[in-house]
């Protein structure tokens, strides 16, 4: 009972207050940093799971220069946090509008010169590559997506792709920090992760009435 209640009380907060934030041009400061969201861009301040995301980030820095990839990167607010300490961040989304918004939010945050932005799907867009780190925050909810909006919220295969994808873009040591939503596909994820003989720990949760959000540290066999 409690789930479907926190889902329903989520919904009516957006409705009411959200609603006029959403899908419009809008500079957010709940991050604890400015970030410009286009139109067509999933904002990261009216859901919890980048907020606890860029927190964790914070909170337990990324090594000193080291190569960080922000797969999905919607608004680019994790590729700015990251580049606080990294050395490098590579930052992609699917969506353009996503490219462009993550573009000027990282001018915007003046990181803009240890990062790059691309345009591409999973890990389409650095073939050959590899990282010290890989940040996601992925759709949480298996689903076909209409729009590129869509895409931040429900994806098929996303999942199985990206555990299949990972261990070819890890460098030595590197491993990724994934948020996952109790709320979203989170047994799909770990049933991908284990068929891929990835390893996972959990090294952050935060639990909500009716959702627990936890970032988990995914490691190459």
């Amino acid at each position: 009972m409690i789930r479907p209640l926190w889902r329903a009380l989520l919904r009516l907060r957006f409705l009411l207050w959200q609603r006029r934030r959403h899908d419009r041009l809008v500079l957010e400061r709940g991050l604890g940093f400015p970030v410009l969201v286009l139109p067509g861009v999933f904002n990261p301040t009216l859901f919890l799971t980048t907020r606890v995301f860029v927190r964790h980030v914070e909170e337990h820095p990324l090594p000193e220069g080291c190569s960080v990839l922000d797969l999905g990167t919607g608004s680019g607010a994790l590729a700015v946090a990251a580049a606080r300490t990294a050395g490098r961040v590579v930052a992609v989304d699917v969506n353009p509008e996503a490219v462009r918004c993550a573009r000027l939010n990282l001018i915007l945050n003046r990181v803009d010169d240890r990062c790059e932005v691309r345009h591409g799907e999973l890990f389409g867009a650095v073939a050959g590559e590899r990282f010290d780190r890989v940040l996601c925050n992925p759709p949480f909810y298996r689903g076909s997506p209409r729009t590129d909006l869509e895409r931040a919220f429900s994806a098929t295969d996303f999942a199985e792709r990206f555990a299949a994808g990972l261990p070819r873009h890890l460098a030595a040591g590197g491993c990724a920090l994934v948020v996952l939503s109790s709320a979203g596909d989170e047994r799909g994820f770990l049933a991908a992760f284990r068929a891929a003989a990835l390893a996972v720990e959990e090294v952050a949760r935060t639990r909500l009435p009716g959702e627990v959000i936890r970032v988990l540290r995914v490691a190459g066999p």
